[in-house]
């Protein structure tokens, strides 16, 4: 999953993008205002984690600014101002998460991957496709019940898949989501996938020829 980091304090950002990347999002990180509009403008993000006192252009504004041209990806906000009056504003402009600083990153996490749960249109974090069921929680796989042992970037693309909607995903796109800017080759995605269905299954992610990958039905 693809994830857009609002933050100018370095500091907060180096831990919160460790934090998200451990819990398998690819990291795309703008430290200023100006900057987070237009990445958001061109790229299409499953989540945007944003903070309200940015350089150059301030959260709010670049809030508005997507919602008024259509944006409607997932956005939580961030902010050292917490008082309720700000939060209902946030909302109100269109955010659909607040979380006041200071935060635990561990919290920001369990936010990030409820949003991303309901965007999908999954409201638990147990998912089953045939056999395979994707403890998104946990971060772990099961099939037939018994655990699968998987790498972090094999457990972000089943992740990704997962969270498609039914959507196949094709190997530009999952390859974007897995490394953010630093696409990988479509014959890594490839190797990638062939891994896994020698772990879980050949029939549970299916190639729909033309399209890319998506993962079998209930």
């Amino acid at each position: 999953m693809r994830l857009l980091l609002v933050e100018d304090d370095e500091a907060i950002a180096n831990g919160v993008r460790d934090a998200l990347r451990r819990a398998g999002f690819a990291v795309d990180h703008a430290r200023d205002g100006e900057a987070a509009w237009v990445m958001g403008g061109d790229e299409e993000y499953d989540v945007v984690v944003l903070d309200l006192g940015l350089p150059r252009l301030d959260g709010m504004t670049v809030l508005r600014r997507w919602r008024a041209e259509g944006r409607v990806f997932p956005i939580i906000i961030l902010s050292a101002r917490g008082a309720w009056l700000d939060k209902v504003e946030g909302i109100e402009a269109g955010a659909d998460d607040y979380l006041a600083k200071p935060f635990e990153p561990a919290e920001l996490v369990a936010r990030v991957r409820a949003l991303v749960r309901r965007k999908a249109g999954h409201a638990e974090a147990l998912l089953t496709f045939g056999p395979l069921l994707l403890d998104t929680r946990r971060m772990k796989a099961l099939v037939h019940g018994s655990e699968v042992n998987l790498s972090p970037l094999e457990y972000r693309l089943l992740h990704a898949l997962a969270h498609s909607g039914g959507r196949p995903l094709s190997a530009g796109e999952l390859s974007e989501m897995l490394h953010g800017v630093d696409a990988a080759e479509a014959n890594a995605i490839e190797a990638l996938v062939a891994r896994l269905r020698r772990k879980i299954g050949a029939e549970v992610i299916e190639t729909r020829r033309g399209f890319g990958y998506c993962l079998m039905d209930g």
